[in-house]
């Protein structure tokens, strides 16, 4: 089905993508078009794409094409990425690293990260403001995983450029100068990595490296290479949807001052709070698949190799599934958002993302009456496939 071209600057998607998302929603749920310079299927639909999502003839990709021979570092670290991987090597990663995301291995740092969220505030309590990116969200997600994968707290300060870098690599606003730098900063962590490798294979810890080394001793065999690409993806993921998901959470707060109020006479609706933020505006936008053969989606013919790009956000306020879809409710049950996917690729880090959104927001309750803005300049990264903001500062009491 041929549609109608709709067209949209990114500056414009950046400050508002729900618009564009309702508009093509209404032409077609799964729409053909070519926006940011990517021609392929755009499914806004829900339904569409949740079934998308579960079904493995539409497989993951690496964001680089693959015949390209720039950037070849960068390239080669994606293609051992458990994010791109398919079956069957995709299970064998994932049910590997699953042993550090089990609820019973989460438990174990809701303490750590509750201090280290109290701990945060109490440097900044004082000031009464805050940036709740710099000061808040990223020290925090830069600590869990700092613990996670043994590396020691003054050396994750590192972290935060190095997962500002690599997300641009991924992002349809991608360039040729943030994919040269990607490269750079790729090849740096393969070194860092390299080398606490090596430290664990001489002297094992109890972190997510040393796991991967004695799995890959005890006959499911891991490469270097696995476990290096499973460390960068991890940093990469671990600030971005976390550090994300915090910042809008206190930013939906702000601009829903009624739904705010409720949570503070309520706080048992944190968890109800969290996961209608994580619908309303996820942290994740979009995310890419190819088909692997010719298939048809509610009436849709899609041609194997056709690039189908799942609007996230979109699909998140599906009026046909959401009542009220584009309202805040911290209320809202049964929430079956997909901001951390659907079928096999369901994120990993879903919970632990989750466990550290409530420990800061239940900071941010236990110490303030009141929050506000510190100014009226909020801006969103130039990002299409992620939503994130630039900074948050606030004023608090």
């Amino acid at each position: 089905m041929k549609n109608q071209q709709t067209k949209i600057r990114t500056s414009d998607f950046v400050q508002d993508p729900y618009s564009f998302y309702d508009n093509i929603r209404s032409t077609n749920p799964i729409y053909k078009g070519n926006f940011f310079r990517y021609p392929g299927w755009y499914v806004t639909g829900y339904e569409e794409a949740n079934l998308i999502l579960k079904d493995i003839r539409f497989q993951n990709r690496i964001p680089l094409p693959e015949t390209t021979k720039k950037y070849e570092v960068l390239k080669n670290v994606q293609k051992q990425m458990m994010l791109y991987k398919n079956q069957p090597d995709h299970n064998r990663l994932r049910k590997i690293v699953s042993e550090r995301f089990t609820p019973r291995a989460l438990e174990q740092l809701i303490p750590i990260i509750k201090e280290t969220a109290n701990g945060l505030f109490c440097h900044v309590a004082n000031q009464k403001r805050m940036n709740v990116i710099s000061d808040f969200a990223f020290p925090l997600a830069s600590l869990v995983i700092a613990n996670m994968l043994g590396v020691p707290k003054q050396e994750k300060d590192q972290f935060r450029q190095w997962a500002l870098t690599l997300i641009q690599t991924i992002d349809h606003t991608r360039s040729k100068e943030s994919l040269a730098k990607g490269n750079d900063t790729t090849l740096e962590m393969i070194q860092y990595f390299q080398q606490l490798i090596q430290k664990r294979k001489q002297d094992p810890q109890d972190d997510l490296i040393s796991l991967l080394l004695s799995d890959n001793q005890n006959g499911e065999p891991l490469t270097d290479a696995e476990i290096i690409s499973t460390c960068i993806l991890l940093v990469i993921a671990g600030h971005e949807t976390t550090v994300n998901l915090i910042a809008n959470s206190v930013y939906c707060f702000l601009t829903h001052p009624t739904q705010y109020d409720k949570l503070q006479a309520n706080p048992l609706l944190l968890d109800s709070a969290i996961q209608e933020i994580l619908r309303y505006e996820s942290p994740t936008q979009m995310t890419a698949r190819i088909a692997a053969e010719d298939l048809t989606i509610n009436q849709t013919e899609i041609k194997k190799g056709d690039h189908v790009y799942l609007l996230i956000g979109a699909a998140n306020r599906d009026p046909k599934k959401f009542i009220n879809a584009n309202s805040l409710d911290i209320t809202r049950s049964p929430n079956p958002h997909l901001s951390f996917g659907s079928g096999i690729h369901f994120c990993l880090g879903a919970t632990l993302a989750k466990i550290e959104a409530q420990a800061a927001i239940q900071t941010i309750l236990e110490h303030t009456q009141k929050i506000k803005f510190e100014t009226t300049e909020i801006e969103w990264r130039n990002l299409v496939g992620f939503r994130a903001l630039k900074e948050l500062p606030i004023i608090f009491e």
